[in-house]
């Protein structure tokens, strides 16, 4: 699994990297319900990682959840990243916010870390949701 290791924080550097692809469709790691601790979208989902004091968390909060509603079939998941510290390490999480979008079958087709602009997460979701990913 890719994991962006950067400290770029302009917007040029976040729309850089909602263009990471996640591949290998062989041994990738598929989202369940019990991972989510909830029921993903029947089209995708946007995963958000947070924690308590993140910021930039909130605002991507809203921008998820905007776009989810936008979008029928996706849902924005929010999961704590204090709290769940062996999906953290399993998935190579390594700040917050992190978004993962699934596709239907639970697959990660895109992450980033750092506050997303909407289109970026609009772009990245029409991703998943058309099939257009390698994985």
């Amino acid at each position: 699994m890719l994991v962006l290791r950067t400290d770029r924080t302009s917007g040029a550097a976040q729309a850089a990297e909602w263009r990471t692809r996640v591949r290998g469709a062989d041994d990738v790691r598929r989202l369940t319900t019990a991972d989510l601790g909830g029921e993903p979208g029947e089209r995708a989902t946007l995963v958000q990682f947070s924690s308590a004091f993140c910021a930039p968390c909130r605002a991507t909060r809203r921008t998820l959840a905007e776009v989810a509603r936008m979008v029928p079939g996706v849902v924005h998941v929010e999961i704590d990243a204090e709290a769940r510290l062996e999906l953290v390490r399993e998935l190579g999480i390594l700040k917050t916010p992190t978004v993962l979008v699934l596709d239907a079958d639970g697959a990660v087709v895109r992450r980033a870390q750092g506050q997303p602009r909407r289109a970026d997460v609009i772009a990245a979701l029409g991703e998943a949701v058309d099939g257009r990913h390698d994985g």
